[in-house]
């Protein structure tokens, strides 16, 4: 495709049980891909360590985010370990439009439900290579307490036995081969046929107007094609 037309985009959904890579894996995309960006979820949870506000989570009211979830601002949201988490629909149908991938790091009830309402989602979980490794993973952290650790891993094994109603299921061995297949996935969902003829690409790729992949009513006026 051109390098000046609007590339085919979507929502990408990365899931997984905490300690599975999700933010690292985001992070990576976000520092590689340029036409990538994050959605900011509204939360009702303090802020944890470095995480900004604006930038890592918009944290409001428990009140606040019942209103906008009323007022259906949310395209899903769901209770976590005791907080509301929240995906804003406007930024995420904005930069869409403009060619943009949005990355949603959220749990399994916020997949389904934007699997549910938005079907061009593609949606990809992400596991460690084992419950050990978790284990570790989650240890090595030093911010829960053995309770919230425990609990967190309980909820991972229910969490995984979901992973069969993703696109995409990735066991996270190595940090960089799994940001790598995650990047893979993305430039071929760009170049799905449906994807590709759905943006009526007729200015920026010619050949799809020359051998009639365009339909005639999309088509553009001759004195505007290509020369």
């Amino acid at each position: 495709m051109s390098t000046d037309a609007v590339r085919p985009a979507f929502p990408l959904v990365l899931s997984g049980p905490s300690g599975a890579g999700k933010t690292s894996v985001a992070r990576w995309l976000l520092d590689t891909e340029p036409d990538t960006v994050l959605s900011v979820s509204c939360t009702t949870r303090p802020l944890r360590g470095e995480e900004v506000e604006g930038i890592d989570y918009v944290s409001i009211s428990e009140a606040d985010f019942l209103t906008r979830r009323d007022r259906g601002e949310f395209l899903e949201w769901a209770l976590v370990h005791g907080h509301l988490y929240g995906t804003p629909r406007d930024p995420l149908e904005r930069m869409t439009a403009q060619g943009k991938i949005v990355l949603l790091d959220i749990d399994v009830q916020g997949a389904m439900q934007i699997r549910e309402s938005n079907r061009d989602a593609v949606l990809v979980f992400l596991m460690p290579p084992s419950l050990e490794v978790l284990s570790e993973r989650l240890r090595g952290r030093h911010t829960d307490s053995e309770e919230v650790i425990e609990r967190r891993l309980v909820a991972a094994k229910r969490e995984m036995r979901t992973a069969s109603a993703y696109d995409f299921i990735l066991v996270n061995h190595d940090l960089d081969t799994t940001c790598r297949a995650v990047l893979a996935i993305m430039e071929a969902e760009r170049h799905r046929a449906d994807r590709v003829l759905d943006l009526k690409p007729a200015h920026s790729e010619p050949i799809l107007l020359e051998v009639g992949l365009v339909p005639r009513d999309e088509r553009v006026p001759e004195n505007l094609e290509r020369k």
